[in-house]
């Protein structure tokens, strides 16, 4: 007796019973001497001898079902159909519509068996006859996993949220532009006959292997995007930026070897370097007590505040050092003690002046009359006056650089200068002064 499958999950689809005219459910019974047509019968009218024409009850027979495993052992053929039907009827990413029309997996259990099975099985060729068993797919502990939500967020689109997402939609677990969105295009135009010569016939099998290998490729990504936790740029770039400055660079460079080492491995790397990171400063901090001659820890903390104490001094002279140079210039010597009584009281300085020990400064900008100049505030004048720089410049470059801040979450000094082509040490002043008075961020 053999066991082969069935020609559909639809019981309608199926050729009525000869001997009840009844629809047949599985197991239903073939006689191997009649046909065609073939001739089934169901169980009941088997187990009671049933005869018609020329078939007799004594003729050899096969018992038709689909309850035996294909491609998983927990998975019986009869799922295996059902579920290919139920990607079509609902489309593929919505699992769980597909979970509630097949009623015997969860949303789940149909996502992994058709990301396994039907879109990364190594053995994949082009029909389903070439189908063999894979090597179950080892499972790796991820950094930042990304947990399909019972409700997630449906952003609106071109909303913060959606930018913020890059587009992603976690209720279909795509994006709005996928990586070779129109790969579908080359398989609008193909169709498959019968009088096709066998030259065409494998060209055409050709493009449809070439269109998996881009899903393939599609769903790579999306796996790097999700077991990194790529979705929330932003978030990310956060969490990058506990680290200190030497270890931020190691991870904007050690970035693109991410997708080869896994995501525990390139995270265990970073986390080791920024561990080496710290022991190497605080064994330099020791060295330096050594030298120092301190061999206690009390010694130490009094070391601590008097080479605090001392920079404090250094700093003080370096400050009576710029009054010295400018106290010729009325302006300036005003500029600096307005800015000295701002350190006094507490408050950052407004403008930092850097000293220019090899010739007098220029006099400050007269912005009377000057376009733009009621849109600033006092310390954005002041910042003019210095700089030297006409309001509507001004205001045009504080455009530029707060756009590119909202866009990359933060700004760095070389992009400010390469957006502003002005003088670099003007770029700088103003990208300081952008900082200090909380318009943008370092990135």
């Amino acid at each position: 007796m053999d066991r082969l499958g069935s020609l559909s999950n639809d019981p309608s689809d199926k050729p009525p019973c000869r001997g009840c005219s009844s629809y047949l459910m599985e197991p239903y019974i073939k006689c191997a001497e009649c046909g065609p047509p073939p001739f089934f019968l169901c169980l009941q009218c088997f187990t009671r001898g049933f005869e018609y024409k020329k078939h007799q009850s004594d003729h050899t027979y096969e018992i038709m079902t689909s309850d035996f495993p294909v491609l998983d052992p927990s998975w019986t053929a009869q799922e295996e159909m059902a579920l290919l039907e139920a990607v079509m009827d609902c489309g593929f990413g919505n699992w769980q519509d597909v979970a509630n029309q097949m009623c015997t997996k969860t949303k789940e259990e149909c996502e992994k068996h058709y990301m396994k099975h039907f879109i990364n099985n190594p053995l994949f060729a082009s029909t389903l006859l070439n189908l063999k068993q894979a090597e179950a797919a080892r499972t790796a502990d991820t950094a930042i996993p990304f947990h399909s939500a019972d409700d997630p967020p449906r952003p609106a689109f071109d909303s913060l949220l959606s930018r913020d997402m890059a587009g992603y939609m976690p209720a279909r677990a795509d994006f709005i532009e996928e990586f070779d969105n129109y790969a579908e295009w080359d398989l609008r135009d193909i169709d498959f006959v019968e009088d096709d010569s066998d030259i065409l016939h494998a060209l055409k099998m050709a493009v449809v292997d070439i269109y998996h290998s881009r899903l393939k490729e599609r769903q790579r990504r999306k796996k790097i995007i999700r077991d990194h936790g790529l979705v929330n740029l932003r978030k990310f770039r956060l969490m990058e930026r506990r680290y200190p400055k030497e270890v931020q660079d190691l991870y904007e460079t050690m970035r693109r070897f991410a997708r080869i080492v896994g995501p525990v491995e390139h995270d265990k790397f970073i986390e080791s370097h920024a561990l080496e990171f710290e022991l190497r400063r605080e064994i330099k901090r020791l060295q330096e007590y050594r030298t120092a001659g301190i061999t206690n820890f009390c010694s130490a903390r009094t070391y601590d505040h008097l080479k605090k104490t001392r920079e404090e001094e250094r700093l003080k002279r370096t400050m009576l050092s710029e009054v010295l140079q400018y106290i010729q210039d009325s302006s300036a010597c005003q500029q600096w003690l307005r800015r000295q009584a701002d350190i006094d009281s507490g408050l950052s300085p407004s403008v930092l002046m850097a000293p220019n020990s090899g010739r007098r400064s220029a006099p400050p900008l007269n912005l009377t009359g000057l376009p733009g100049t009621e849109k600033l505030n006092e310390k954005e004048k002041e910042l003019c006056q210095v700089v030297r720089l006409v309001p509507g410049a001004y205001l045009e470059y504080k455009s530029a650089l707060l756009n590119e801040c909202n866009k990359q979450g933060g700004l760095r000094l070389a992009q400010a200068r390469a957006l502003i082509k002005i003088d670099v040490n003007k770029t700088r002043k103003i990208y300081d002064f952008l900082i200090r008075e909380g318009y943008i961020t370092k990135a």
